[in-house]
């Protein structure tokens, strides 16, 4: 094993797999602090790491723990799913309280509430989908200050022609629906303004997350759907607000 590259005895789980990834390895020496022979470890074991990885990176994005049991207490469960759900809670009443704030204008436009939704899940969703991505490299190392910049502008770019592609969807749909022009406008400059929001906190939030040291895939999606509701509905009112109604 003299021309392989040896493993510190406290290297990370994930470095360990992101290097036998890199350089085809199927086994390792692993070594202490002083370079002497500990044992060695195997594609095996890797294997291992990658599927515990997994499974705990599919349980906290539901914000649950490795420790979740399909049989587990009745009790037992709800306590361990509780502490997210009343963040998620939290969270909704924020949205709720913006909605509260163009009170008067749904009142005067109605068609205003019917397009909330539109405008929230399709911010929600596309954020999502960065979401994941970016949880994912950063799982795998691929996302660091150096290269933060491009990953950035890359999802800006994304935001905005998602925005433009789809705004025009929505816009014409919104106009023929309620024969509003400046409805179908409305609409579809708020779904503009959310998705570029989205694209970009989707890259954002796990960055600022893993920054403060609170796992991305646990607090992620709360944070996100947050964003995506509040900007949403901020934008799809305060353009009612400012616009449509008189």
């Amino acid at each position: 094993m003299d021309d392989l590259p040896a493993v510190p005895v406290e290297m990370d789980d994930a470095a360990v797999a992101r290097l036998f990834e890199r350089l085809n390895l199927l086994t390792a020496p692993v070594v202490d602090a002083n370079g002497l022979l500990l044992g060695r470890i195997t594609v095996d074991d890797i294997v291992d790491v990658i599927r515990d990885e997994g499974d705990r990176s599919l349980m906290s994005m539901a914000g649950l723990d490795e420790e979740e049991d399909l049989f587990a207490l009745v009790l037992t469960a709800s306590r361990r799913r509780a502490l997210w759900l009343a963040a998620n809670l939290a969270t909704a009443f924020v949205a709720a309280w913006v909605i509260e704030l163009f009170e008067g204008t749904i009142q005067e436009l109605v068609a205003l509430a019917v397009l909330m939704p539109v405008v929230a899940s399709m911010g929600g969703i596309a954020g999502s989908q960065t979401l994941t991505i970016v949880i994912r490299a950063l799982a795998l190392g691929q996302v660091n200050a150096a290269n933060f910049g491009a990953l950035m502008s890359r999802e800006l770019w994304v935001g905005v022609l998602n925005g433009v592609v789809w705004a025009g969807v929505v816009g014409l749909v919104a106009g023929l629906w309620f024969d509003s022009l400046g409805l179908a406008l409305v609409a579809g400059a708020a779904l503009s303004i959310n998705l570029v929001c989205a694209a970009l906190s989707g890259a954002g939030i796990p960055m600022l997350l893993k920054r403060l040291d609170i796992d991305p895939a646990l607090a992620g999606g709360v944070i996100l759907t947050t964003v995506t509701d509040v900007v949403g509905f901020l934008a799809l009112l305060g353009l009612g607000a400012w616009f449509l109604v008189a």
